[in-house]
């Protein structure tokens, strides 16, 4: 059998209170008649005089349970502000998803208060649940195409660069929520060390007409080249990379290893190139005015394929942004990657991530997320075609 708490109203308690003031029997006696507990019977009577009205010992009491719910809630909206704050503080980026997920983490508070603190609604909040299923499902096909992308890319692709490749093949997406996601799956690109830049200027270049002929310019491809020599070690020493590069189709032509750097390693690029491509009689050979550069045997064997010499200004690195860009990329996605045992393993190395990555598979976005041949035949079917 079960038994309900009574609850009395006020107008019983204070006739209880009043009879009791009133009534020579005993307070234990009273209380036994109408049935209520002793100590109930007790604690009324601090509660209200003889006449009914509340006692001061009353008013005390209830503006310390005002009080003590005050604090609690008080202490409630610090502890939501605590665990909130990240979130509130990213308000300009921060979408109703973002808040959604987070009330679905945070259980210890109801779904109204913190919709109140986070200016959702309940209705939207519940919404987004009844449709996670349906959205887990997606985001995980969206995480495999990342993942697949990122790992095409052999770990050098960043968000923005996945973004490009999503769009391509029809998806739709955003920077920071593929960003998100990448971060999420613990897939950070490689990065890019900062290395203070020194100049290879000749003396004698600072002297005599130095063309630039390749300066806001447009080119089809092989009509314009670049090149560039920079440093790196083995567990050797130091060791010098020279390469070529077509300046419309970002292909590398040519590049050769030498542990010194002179004119004999821009000498056996240049051969390399020539003998490897069907390049134009017309095309322009640009490069900084590096006394590798500027040797007369180099001069000889360009004006010996009736090419254009062009050279960057004096002290400006980024008129042969081309090259340098190169070497930035493959510095990042490689060289400080790897500690090279002598300058054959360095060869190999090279060799490979050129010939079998950056120009066959790794995408460019200024060629339409294509590799360099990818781009090349579909340029050539293209021309084929109008011609």
């Amino acid at each position: 059998m079960t038994y309900s708490r009574n609850r009395y109203d006020q107008d019983f308690k204070k006739n209880a209170v009043r009879l009791s003031f009133n009534s020579s029997k005993p307070v234990k006696i009273i209380a036994s008649e109408l049935g209520v507990p002793e100590s109930a019977l007790y604690r009324w009577r601090k509660q209200y005089t003889e006449d009914g009205k509340q006692t001061p010992f009353a008013s005390l009491e209830a503006e310390n349970r005002a009080l003590k719910r005050e604090n609690a809630e008080l202490a409630l909206e610090r502890d939501m502000f605590k665990k909130s704050r990240r979130l509130l503080c990213q308000s300009p980026e921060v979408t109703p998803s973002d808040k959604y997920a987070f009330m679905l983490r945070e259980t210890s508070v109801s779904v109204v208060r913190w919709a109140r603190l986070l200016d959702v609604s309940t209705s939207g909040y519940y919404a987004w649940r009844r449709a996670l299923p349906k959205r887990n499902a997606k985001e995980r096909q969206y995480r495999q195409r990342i993942k697949h992308f990122f790992d095409q890319g052999q770990g050098t692709y960043g968000p923005k660069r996945i973004c490009g490749l999503l769009r391509k093949n029809g998806n739709k997406a955003s920077y920071h929520p593929v960003a998100r996601l990448m971060a999420d799956a613990g897939l950070y690109p490689t990065l890019r060390c900062r290395h203070p830049k020194s100049l290879t200027d000749s003396r004698l270049a600072r002297q005599g007409d130095y063309p630039n002929l390749v300066k806001h310019q447009s080119f089809k491809p092989f009509e314009a080249l670049s090149s560039d020599i920079t440093q790196t070690t083995t567990s050797e020493g130091k060791a010098y990379i020279c390469q070529i590069r077509d300046l419309t189709s970002n292909l590398v032509l040519a590049h050769q290893i030498s542990n010194h750097m002179d004119t004999d390693l821009v000498l056996a690029t240049l051969k390399q190139a020539h003998q490897r491509w069907a390049l134009p009689e017309t095309c322009i050979f640009h490069s900084d005015r590096g006394s590798q550069y500027t040797a007369k045997a180099v001069t000889k064997l360009v004006n010996q394929y009736h090419w254009q010499r062009s050279f960057s200004a004096l002290g400006k690195t980024g008129d042969n942004a081309w090259s340098e860009s190169f070497f930035a990329i493959m510095k990042k996605e490689l060289i400080y990657q790897i500690q090279f045992k002598d300058i054959n393993d360095l060869r190999a190395q090279v060799f490979a991530y050129i010939e079998t990555f950056y120009n066959r598979v790794r995408v460019q976005a200024r060629l339409d997320y294509l590799a360099p041949v990818a781009w090349l035949s579909l340029y050539d079917q293209a021309s084929q075609k109008v011609a």
